[in-house]
């Protein structure tokens, strides 16, 4: 499963880089203990002084990122071209790095002190770094810039780039999860095409009038895995933490959430079996609504390019919640070294990646991703390519995201994300009812918790 799939090595690769931050914290010590105090008033005093660009001066940034391996490597280069071109007194030293290997590498550089000026992050990962003091506190700098304007983002995925209230970072793009659903069977079956008032009752009662079992037509369909798990609870009033940062797994908001997402096929049968080995499959929910199978469908806006060649009309929706909206929100943003030497030009080049308008169009225009923008002129050129006809849906989600819940230790994400779907796997295979499973992992995360 596509969406599925790219959720998962998102947390594997997250998981990965856990091992590196526990060395990253040896190394850092075992050089604090080791400095002399000549070092101590002269070199470190020195590697955190702000170089300031001058017409007789280049101030070069090392760049690391990885969004743009595989396929915009040029268009990247492009980009920090232009910014080259405005400001001829900075260079930018640019590494990619594939995703698989991007937070294996990037923290074996911030363990031996040569971390770069400015580098990518997806949030889980930031709420680590930014826990472990890796990342310089932009606050200061960003009040002091009278140009800058934090309204010109989407509020609620600027203020995800915050840490203890400090401002550490700044988003770079994003993308969501929304309800793709075929219009030609809800046609066929005359039935009315979801509307942002939809609850899971609505969605249900569509799903109903849309299953064709006997033809292999499912009327919706959502994995049942840890994100798909926190978003839908989300949706229901519940969460992972509450407000104190203790565990809620299985609170009764939760409990209900989960029993909806797993009746939906074994009760109500308007999704596939949950043994249904087909589904289990690489790509195959993705094949299957692109097949014309799945008549409503959660997914990531990245599957978008993938249907544009479907041999049926489809469009886009907000997600249908019960007791509210949430819709996931995946974003990556740019941050600078607690060490750089450098800050005044990285916060710069971090204006320029995120919100310059050549950015923003040459992002949407290669199909890259998306800016996390609140000025929709900018955007224009966006919503203009079709299908999807409704896109700005995408933009109106960002206004009910939920956010990884990295909780009050975000070194243990890892473990966290691992031990719930364990018992998620156990209610949805029938090993384990809901109120067990769910209890299952509120005794393990309360564990974590106090380790």
């Amino acid at each position: 499963m596509q969406g599925t799939r790219i959720l998962k090595e998102r947390c594997e690769v997250v998981k990965k880089g856990l091992a590196c931050l526990v060395l990253l914290s040896l190394m850092v010590m075992t050089a604090a203990c080791n400095s002399s105090p000549k070092q101590e008033s002269g070199s470190v005093n020195k590697s955190t002084e702000t170089v300031k660009a001058s017409p007789e001066t280049t101030t070069t940034i090392k760049f690391m990122q990885y969004t743009a391996s595989g396929a915009q490597e040029e268009t990247l280069k492009g980009m920090i071209q232009k910014f080259e071109d405005q400001n001829p007194n900075i260079k930018i030293d640019l590494e990619i790095v594939d995703y698989a290997n991007y937070t294996t590498k990037l923290n074996t550089t911030i363990a031996s002190g040569t971390a770069p000026d400015v580098f990518e992050v997806g949030y889980e990962n930031f709420m680590i770094y930014a826990s472990q003091n890796v990342l310089k506190d932009l606050s200061d700098t960003i009040a002091s810039d009278k140009d800058f304007n934090a309204d010109q983002y989407k509020k609620l995925a600027y203020d995800a780039f915050k840490y203890n209230g400090k401002q550490m970072g700044i988003v770079e793009s994003f993308s969501d999860v929304v309800l793709f659903y075929n219009k030609d069977l809800f046609d066929q079956k005359q039935v009315a095409y979801p509307q942002d008032s939809w609850t899971w009752k609505d969605e249900l009662a569509a799903a109903q009038k849309l299953t064709d079992a006997k033809m292999g037509i499912w009327g919706t369909y959502s994995p049942i895995q840890f994100y798909e798990f926190y978003k839908t609870i989300a949706q229901n009033g519940g969460g992972i933490f509450d407000a104190d940062g203790k565990p809620t797994v299985n609170s009764p908001a939760n409990v209900e959430a989960l029993q909806w997402m797993i009746d939906k096929a074994s009760k109500y049968k308007v999704s596939p079996p949950l043994n249904d080995d087909t589904f289990s499959q690489p790509d195959a929910d993705v094949n299957a609504f692109k097949a014309g199978q799945i008549a409503m469908y959660r997914t990531g806006i990245w599957n978008m390019a993938r249907f544009a060649d479907a041999g049926f009309k489809w469009d886009i929706a907000l997600e249908p919640g019960n007791t509210q909206k949430a819709h996931h929100f995946f974003a990556d943003g740019l941050v600078v070294s607690a060490n750089t030497k450098v800050t005044d030009a990285a916060w710069k080049f971090l204006k320029f990646m995120s919100s310059d308008p050549y950015v923003v169009n040459t992002r949407i225009e290669k199909n890259w991703s998306i800016p996390a923008i609140s000025d929709e002129k900018m955007l224009d050129t966006y919503f203009k390519q079709t299908p999807p006809e409704s896109k700005k849906k995408i933009i109106e989600a960002l206004d009910s995201l939920v956010l990884p819940p990295v909780g009050p230790k975000p070194e243990k994400w890892g473990e966290l994300s691992t031990a719930v779907g364990e018992e998620l796997d156990k209610a949805r295979l029938g090993s384990s009812d809901v109120p067990t499973a769910l209890g299952n992992a509120q005794k393990k995360l309360e564990a974590i918790m106090k380790e």
